[in-house]
């Protein structure tokens, strides 16, 4: 057992950029997704629409812990031989896209009813309608929901600690159970999670208050 000093808290923090790689990871995989999944609960197919509420009442209504677990546990049953690395990204990237799917499919539902029948007045195919008239005008609502959903991802990577892949969360329990001081070493891990989602938090913050202000005007 050894006291907990500099090299300890370095550790740590060594392990924020594995945090950071994998919450961008998941933000990126899970905008791809999540974007097709918008697109869809928004199309004019039923087939589409289904298969994307279904792909989202599946990934909101489980536990994110248990979807790293099937995925982890999982793939090896399949003869998938995978590393924590790449199990954490596939969960993280497809609990993200059901969120992110749903916060940008009611951002594109936001649009009034009077841009849509204008593109259609303007004979505009579904493709283009989305391209030219709604998403750039649903990207501009959307900025604010996604910025403060991006802590929630940068968050839920600490439950990756649980399959064995090192970040924040996990560096602190190695660390604890060398120096067995659970107060100080959790205090310092806290510290770097608020440290990296505060300022996201307060941009979020600022981003709503600005387009408050336009819809004032």
């Amino acid at each position: 057992m050894r006291t907990f000093g500099f090299p300890e808290f370095l550790f740590i923090l060594e392990a924020a950029k594995w945090t950071l790689a994998l919450s961008a990871i998941a933000f990126v995989g899970g905008a791809i997704l999540g974007l097709a999944i918008a697109l869809m609960r928004t199309s004019e197919s039923a087939w589409a629409r289904g298969v994307s509420t279904t792909f989202i009442q599946i990934f909101q209504g489980t536990p994110l812990l248990l979807q790293l677990f099937l995925v982890f546990f999982g793939a090896p049953v399949l003869g998938l031989d995978i590393n924590p690395w790449v199990a954490a990204g596939v969960a993280l990237i497809l609990n993200s896209a059901a969120f992110l799917g749903e916060i940008w499919r009611g951002c594109i539902e936001a649009i009034p009813r009077g841009q849509w029948e204008a593109a259609q007045a303007l004979n505009l195919k579904y493709a283009a309608r989305m391209r030219d008239v709604v998403l750039p005008q649903a990207l501009k609502i959307a900025l604010a929901p996604t910025v403060g959903y991006v802590v929630q991802i940068i968050k839920g990577t600490s439950l990756a600690a649980i399959i064995g892949f090192v970040e924040v969360t996990r560096a602190g329990q190695i660390v604890n159970n060398a120096t067995f001081q659970p107060l100080v070493v959790f205090s310092v891990v806290a510290a770097i999670y608020f440290a990296i989602c505060w300022p996201l938090s307060l941009l979020a913050a600022r981003m709503e208050r600005k387009r408050a202000r336009a819809l004032a005007r």
